[in-house]
């Protein structure tokens, strides 16, 4: 469907092209109708002064001639364009821009040149890279005409020409390149199609100015793959960044060990800190290794803070005893 709309497009405008080929300016037209008006007025004021039939039919001939003249042969190119000239079928120049005289019947006009910069979209389909990946690519041509005389007399239809050489050398740059290069290379593919396109337009007078790829489409299933690839990638660098940190942390441990391992103060002290902090974040009930009980005489601690306790427990129950009775 895509290409039967730039082909109906590109068609069209090429029927344009054709159409405008053959124009009257504006300005030749008005001074023909006011000659003809002229012709008109002026018979009737003659007819009227008695002058004679064959004179009045003379003038009004003559006149008619020069407003035919004038409309046949006033041209007017626009700033942008330039006319080619053909006498007797055969090229002897080029007009405008502006107001310019041709010589009707003997001369034509078969081509108005634009000068502007042009845009015009082309497309490979299915095409297959190097690696045998069909891939759908879209993309946009600039170019301009230089030479209006070789645009117009070394090739037929220099738009449409330049539409399907455009084509054929992205064709042929996709089949030189791999799938990854593609995708991540568009500077370079733009360079190269540019290049080749630019010597085939060349010989007609065309300048390619630059090339830009708008869109890269690859299959359904194979962009599925390449999305879990890159997953599993970016999974398998989140491993690598674990197993460093870890790393890390057990080499931060070691000098950590380091410092305690020749005071025992600052040990014991640690060991403190660590179990006072799980007593108060996680309650009452904490685990603690026999070693760090050994280590940390946390027996006797514990003993003589439950005999503590204890009695203070009891001399609260004295007291209330004491003041019931």
């Amino acid at each position: 469907m895509r290409k039967r709309l730039w082909t109906s497009e590109r068609d069209k405008k090429t029927r344009e092209s054709q159409v405008v080929q053959v124009r009257v300016p504006g300005v030749a037209f008005a001074v023909w109708l006011i000659l003809m008006t002229v012709s008109a007025v002026l018979a009737v004021w003659l007819q009227t002064s008695g002058v004679k039939s064959t004179w009045i039919g003379l003038l009004i001939v003559g006149i008619n001639l020069v407003g035919l003249y004038v409309l046949f042969a006033l041209k007017i190119a626009d700033q942008w364009e330039k006319a080619i000239i053909l006498r007797f079928g055969r090229f002897i120049g080029l007009r405008g821009p502006g107001l310019f005289w041709i010589v009707p019947v003997v001369d034509r006009i078969p081509a108005w040149i634009d000068h502007r910069v042009m845009v015009t979209p082309f497309s490979a389909e299915k095409t297959l890279t190097k690696d045998t990946v069909p891939v759908d690519v879209d993309a946009v041509l600039f170019w301009l005409v230089w030479d209006a005389e070789k645009a117009a007399l070394e090739v037929e239809d220099y738009q449409v020409a330049i539409s399907w050489a455009a084509q054929t050398a992205l064709r042929e740059v996709i089949g030189q390149m791999d799938l990854a290069d593609i995708l991540v290379g568009r500077a370079r593919m733009d360079r190269d199609l540019q290049k080749t396109i630019d010597e085939r337009t060349t010989p007609w007078g065309i300048t390619v100015q630059s090339v830009e790829i708008r869109d890269i489409v690859i299959p359904q299933e194979l962009e599925d793959a390449m999305s879990r690839q890159a997953q599993a990638e970016r999974e398998r660098q989140a491993r690598v960044i674990l197993g460093e940190s870890e790393k890390q942390i057990a080499h931060s441990f070691a000098d950590a060990s380091l410092a305690y391992i020749d005071n025992p103060t600052a040990l014991h002290l640690r060991a403190m800190n660590m179990l006072f902090e799980g007593l108060k974040e996680r309650g009452a009930l904490v685990i603690v290794p026999s070693s760090a009980v050994d280590t940390m005489n946390l027996g006797g601690l514990m003993g003589t803070t439950s005999l503590a306790s204890m009695a203070a427990r009891g001399s609260e129950e004295g007291g209330r005893s004491q003041e019931g009775s």
